[in-house]
């Protein structure tokens, strides 16, 4: 164990940095003390030596002790709690809420505080105690008080005890499709799966087998420069979507463009490049796509068009302009905006508001794709729930964004600066990951009621029946890792995940969705216990289900029935390959291919199966599997061993559905293999339309076994 001098560890308790940890293993790993400095620098806290951390414990002290109120209080419905006042010692005060609605509520119960004066530069600062009522109104409120000539107020959250299932889903099981958008190719799409092609797979689910959901991979911002970024898990904005995604020929003022013919000659010749590609190609498809997107914006568009425009600007206020600012200053200075010059490296300089105004047409363009990209998504939305699903798209947000984007330049002053985000070792990624993400500051979200979290959550809310968080457990505690230090170097910064929870429970109340939290990994015991009774949904991947804590505590798979029931379960997960490639074992080999194994390759193999094995007797036991069967036929029994879980929501991943071997992502690497840019393709490798998918037949079967596995029994 690293022996910390004791006010540095006080220093790191405060700011809720760990000390020490225990990994995948159960071993106490304790953090060296330059990770413990480097990372409270992150968080604008000196602490190299013994002066600076006893002037940084002073300071924390003081800036208690001199705030009126908390920055930010967040309380659950139905249920008391209580909040401290700093005041002047032996002064009276009045305290009152000013509702959301404009209604207000005072009468406030004080409780005993015997918390001895502060001394605070000679004036003696005494604390007071309220109680808040457990009959407060859901939402967004402000608490007030009043002291003298003192009046000071803060934000107050109230979030729902628990979040539960939207009455469209209550007492139902469901089913729906994984996908990884980009990929899905139609005759019609510009070199990558588009939001009509969403829309299209979700009524073919939905009309025919009557599918639920479909989950999508994050559709998040990427800059719009070439080399397009390819991980839609490390975006520009997780506030905004990339307008790859856009269908050129659904919007509305294509029908009054000149030059049609050109734009769908455009698109057959993308075709055709993408036809001779292996890989997807987004940077021909944004090129080819911007132009076309280009020739319709400069449609005029109709009186109507204009004001429903206009009120989309107004809603996205400054947000949407200080995304659109970034990508036109992307375009000239390019996508890192570290390397701008110098006048344009903070939102709120005059240079750039001169910037904007000199380029106000280019800054549009920007804001308008976002306004189409509305509109299609909130048409996928509709037609799929339309089609017979009851939730409709659910959506996936990532956990954090590039360093050198739009978000980071816009919450510059919210992210961690010298830090990246990322997950120590575990058992399948054994050198731990850097994701290159700078993560949230938690004492700078409180310091701003959490509005820049809010904001996110509710914009990938607000065309969706669900939300799938990656990495969930990022909002109990974050990896941190200082900038130039391996991932084995990090530690874990703790958030308010009371609030942060609490937060999401409420945008996912008011948007009638449900919340699934990815919850694999590294996970303390608890936080799965704490998001189940908060009414989120947990996430079960069939091969990471063993039976670790059974009366037999075998390691081996977990029984269906024993099973958690809030829960999306599935066979497989983008960061592994689709379960054809898995039962060959390509998941380790291609981990060997990359150097990213710390044990020799047979054991590896060996454990992998031993593990499959174990797995196909379970099939057997329960009557799902013969003694000699084929792939296809073990994919199926493996998904049909979902429908015996009591899960509600299960999960059928497209690949597995047509028969793909290869796998989207592989964890810990970047260039040295192709992520994110695998088109879906049958087991012959060769390349799947959509128009394909709906008329295969491996895909009807797994489909039709979903259907069966989530209907009632009768």
């Amino acid at each position: 164990m690293v022996d910390t001098p004791p006010s540095l560890a006080e220093l790191a308790r405060r700011y809720g940095v760990a000390t020490e940890y225990e990994d995948w293993s159960g071993r106490q790993v304790g953090v060296p003390e330059t990770t413990l400095v480097a990372v409270l620098a992150a968080l604008g806290v000196a602490a190299t030596t013994e002066a600076e951390r006893a002037a940084a414990l002073a300071a924390h002290d003081r800036q208690y002790w001199s705030r009126a109120l908390p920055p930010t209080i967040v309380t659950r419905a139905g249920s008391t709690s209580s909040f401290a006042v700093h005041v002047t010692h032996g002064d009276g005060v009045e305290v009152w809420i000013r509702l959301e609605d404009g209604g207000a509520r005072s009468g406030l119960r004080q409780l005993e505080n015997h918390t001895p004066p502060y001394d605070l530069d000679g004036r003696l600062v005494g604390e007071a105690s309220f109680e808040l009522p457990d009959d407060l109104p859901l939402g967004y409120h402000r608490l007030h008080i009043r002291t003298g000539s003192l009046e000071a107020d803060t934000p107050l959250i109230v979030v729902p005890p628990r979040l539960g299932v939207p009455p469209r889903l209550d007492g139902k099981r469901t089913w729906g499709l994984a996908t990884q958008l980009y990929s899905v190719q139609s005759k019609r799409s510009w070199g990558a799966g588009d939001l009509t092609d969403l829309t299209d797979l979700a009524v073919w689910s939905a009309a025919k087998y009557d599918a639920g959901y479909i989950l999508v991979n994050p559709l998040h911002a990427a800059a719009p420069t070439a080399p397009m970024e390819p991980s839609p898990y490390l975006p520009t904005s997780r506030r905004y979507v990339n307008p790859l995604y856009l269908r050129p020929e659904a919007i509305f003022e294509f029908a009054d463009v000149r030059h049609r013919r050109r734009i769908r000659k455009a698109r057959a010749a993308l075709r055709e490049h993408s036809r001779r590609n292996a890989l997807i190609d987004r940077d021909a498809a944004w090129r080819a796509k911007r132009a076309a997107l280009k020739s319709i914006y400069r449609v005029e568009r109709s009186a109507g068009r204009e004001l429903a425009y206009e009120a989309y600007r107004q809603r996205e206020g400054r947000s949407l302009d200080d995304f659109a600012v970034w990508c036109a200053l992307a375009e000239i200075h390019g996508p890192d905006w570290h390397q701008w010059p110098e006048q344009f490296a903070h939102p709120a300089s005059s240079a750039v508001a001169e910037f904007a105004a000199q380029h106000a047409r280019e800054v549009d363009f920007h804001r308008w794709l976002q306004w189409q990209l509305d509109d299609q998504l909130a048409s996928a939305q509709s037609t799929a729930v339309r089609s017979g699903m009851e939730l409709g798209i659910m959506h996936d947000l990532a956990v954090g964004v590039d360093p050198n984007g739009a978000d980071a330049w816009a919450m510059q002053d919210v992210l961690a600066l010298g830090v990246t985000a990322g997950a120590p070792p575990d058992e399948f990624n054994q050198l731990g990951q850097d994701w290159s993400q700078p993560p949230w500051r938690p004492d700078q979200l409180v310091e701003r009621g959490y509005e820049p979290f809010r904001a996110m959550v509710n914009a990938v809310l607000r065309h969706a029946g669900g939300v799938r968080i990656d990495h969930i457990i990022g909002l109990f505690r974050l990896w941190w890792i200082p900038k130039g230090a391996p991932p084995t170097e990090g530690t874990y910064v703790r958030y308010d995940h009371e609030a942060m929870i609490g937060i999401l429970a409420l945008e996912a109340h008011r948007a009638e969705a449900v919340l699934v939290g990815e919850d694999l990994g590294t996970v303390e015991p608890w936080v799965r216990d704490y998001l189940a009774e908060r009414g989120l949904f947990g996430t079960s991947i069939l091969w990471f289900e063993a039976d670790r804590d059974g009366p037999d505590a075998s390691g081996g798979p977990l029984q269906a029935e024993r099973w958690r029931e809030f829960c999306l379960s599935s066979v497989t997960t983008h960061d592994l390959p689709p379960t054809a490639g898995y039962l060959a074992g390509e998941h380790v080999r291609l981990r060997e291919q990359l150097g990213l194994l710390t044990r020799p390759v047979a054991d590896e193999l060996a454990d992998d199966r031993a593990q499959q094995a174990a797995w196909l007797d379970e099939l057997r036991r329960v009557g799902l599997l013969g003694e000699h069967p084929t792939v296809d036929e073990i994919v199926l029994a493996l998904y049909r061993y979902l429908g015996r879980t009591p899960s509600r929501l299960l999960c059928l991943a497209l690949v597995d559905a047509v028969g793909d071997l290869r796998t989207q992502n592989q964890p810990g690497t970047s260039d040295e293999y192709p992520n994110w840019r695998i088109p879906l393709a049958g087991p012959d490798g060769r390349r799947m339309l959509l128009e394909n998918v709906f008329d295969d037949p491996r895909a009807h079967a797994l489909a039709d076994a979903m259907r069966a596995a989530v209907k009632p029994q009768v």
